[in-house]
């Protein structure tokens, strides 16, 4: 026969030899051997045999994969200005079962159990891993212990002595560290060449006016001493804003 309908769980099936289906819940372990006796119909090509309901002595067999809980189905109700909504989640248990032969006549099946399926079912109940995987898990594991160590040390050395350098370059030469410069004054002064607090260390009266026309600063620049404030920044000093804010904690404290 190369097919059969078959009736489980309250649901009807087409099913041929070396299919893999889902079906309701079945009782039994993984590698076991299911019998299904209600055969609606049985057919080869043309030649189709229909059950009155069930064809006498037909039946399916196959082995039981597992039974496995499927995605989460939603149910939501809601009740319109009533204050009613409810959300719930469902998960129905199917079981996959790959269809073994198609028997007529009152024939038993050949089938036997799945050793390994029950092997390795029973390997997952008890939170280990098949004999082959254990036996050769270690090996490769004492290998790639020693190199991982190694870099673990690589990396901790790379993070403890590069870094540092380029913090302090990077705070040395920015323009936002003068007091009163932000990002948006920073933008401008790029927009007109000046990136760094080296250039503004050197201004003179006539680039104070210059840049103050240019950039719209409205006198900024000389009232917030910005060429002053550049060279205590190259000499070393900490940021004006800095220095206030510590006076400004002093003060609060007396």
């Amino acid at each position: 026969m190369t097919f059969a309908v078959i009736k489980t769980g309250g649901k009807q099936y087409k099913v041929s030899a070396n299919d893999v289906v889902k079906v309701e819940k079945l009782a039994g372990e993984p590698g076991d051997v299911v019998t299904f006796d209600q055969v609606l119909m049985v057919g080869n090509g043309d030649d189709v045999t229909v059950g009155a309901p069930l064809v006498a002595g037909a039946s399916v067999a196959g082995h039981l994969v597992h039974n496995k809980k499927q995605r989460t189905v939603i149910i939501q109700k809601k009740h319109r200005r009533q204050h009613f909504d409810r959300r719930n989640g469902h998960r129905q248990i199917l079981a996959t079962v790959r269809i073994g032969e198609i028997l007529l006549g009152g024939a038993k099946t050949t089938l036997a159990v799945d050793e390994k399926a029950k092997a390795r079912y029973a390997a997952l109940l008890n939170g280990s891993a098949p004999v082959a995987e254990v036996t050769d898990a270690p090996k490769p594991a004492a290998k790639k212990a020693p190199a991982r160590k190694a870099e673990a040390a690589a990396t901790a050395e790379a993070t403890e002595t590069k870094p540092a350098p380029k913090a302090a370059k990077a705070k040395k030469d920015d323009v936002t560290l003068i007091g009163g410069v932000g990002p948006a004054l920073a933008k401008k002064l790029a927009e007109a060449d000046v990136t760094s607090l080296k250039q503004i260390a050197e201004w003179t009266a006539d680039d104070l006016k210059k840049y103050d026309e240019e950039l719209a600063l409205h006198g900024r620049a000389e009232r917030d001493e910005w060429v002053q404030q550049a060279q205590d920044l190259l000499a070393g000093k900490p940021p004006r804003a800095k220095v206030d804010q510590e006076t400004a904690a002093a003060k609060a404290k007396k």
